[in-house]
């Protein structure tokens, strides 16, 4: 890894390694749709003409953001900075996966692909514009020709509740609380902050989250400086996705890129 990185410090993969047993009880506990947001995502790749089947999950995660796309049929690599993290989705598929430890940031050419994804907004964590142009540069090194790019992120709207705001989740017997450390009037577009998630019944502080916001602009801005084009910035509300992006009602963006 990069010593210049900003996010140098490894803080994230930390961050997985120890939640990773907890990990699908506090997304699922919070609300998260996995199946609803592949298909969603699914319907818009092939409105934008996807042909073909292989996909690239990069930061897949504990597997939720791919396996739906494995019982289509599709051909799936995943990657995730966290051992942790891939071990956990390596007992839910066995070998139908291949999945690799590697840094988004440093990714290296895994193979040629229709799809690549990057979802559940995991380029929030990247703290700097250099490291998020060396994050899509690498995912474009992945792309078939006539491939496609999608990326989610937080919206300001979402940022003021995770950076600002604080919150429980139960689930599954695990109890968990959530802890924004960022006021929220200071949650700002291009704000670096964040939170803390601790599990009752586990030692330490629990698991620091330092995340960025990155503006509209900012991500148009990599998006070129990456070799990419940018094809569309939605707003996602409720599961439907819109053709205008608004941050301050959406709690979602997304990005449709291609060569």
């Amino acid at each position: 890894m990069t010593a210049a990185w900003e996010g140098g410090d490894d803080a994230t993969r930390q961050a997985y390694e120890a939640l990773a047993p907890s990990y699908d009880a506090f997304t699922l506990g919070y609300g998260y749709k996995y199946e609803t947001w592949t298909a969603t995502l699914l319907a818009r790749a092939e409105a934008e003409g996807l042909s073909g089947n292989r996909l690239l999950d990069v930061a897949c995660g504990t597997g939720f953001s791919f396996i739906p796309l494995l019982e289509r049929g599709w051909s799936v690599t995943g990657c995730d900075v966290s051992a942790a993290m891939i071990e956990a989705a390596r007992a839910k598929v066995g070998e139908r996966a291949e999945l690799v430890v590697a840094d988004m940031r440093e990714l290296p050419v895994l193979g040629e692909f229709d799809l690549v994804w990057t979802i559940n907004t995991p380029l929030n964590y990247l703290l700097s514009d250099e490291e998020l142009r060396a994050a899509l540069a690498g995912m474009r090194r992945n792309l078939a020709p006539e491939g496609l790019l999608f990326f989610d992120a937080l919206t300001l709207k979402t940022a003021r509740t995770f950076f600002g705001e604080e919150f429980a989740v139960e689930r599954e017997g695990k109890r968990f609380r959530w802890r924004g450390e960022t006021p929220r009037d200071q949650v700002k577009p291009g704000v670096v902050g964040g939170g803390r998630l601790e599990e009752e019944g586990q030692p330490g502080p629990g698991q620091f989250h330092r995340m960025r916001h990155f503006t509209e602009a900012d991500f148009l801005t990599a998006i070129e400086a990456a070799g990419l084009r940018c094809a569309g910035a939605l707003g996602e509300d409720q599961g439907i996705l819109h053709a205008e992006l608004d941050e301050d009602t959406q709690p979602i963006a997304l990005y449709v890129c291609s060569l």
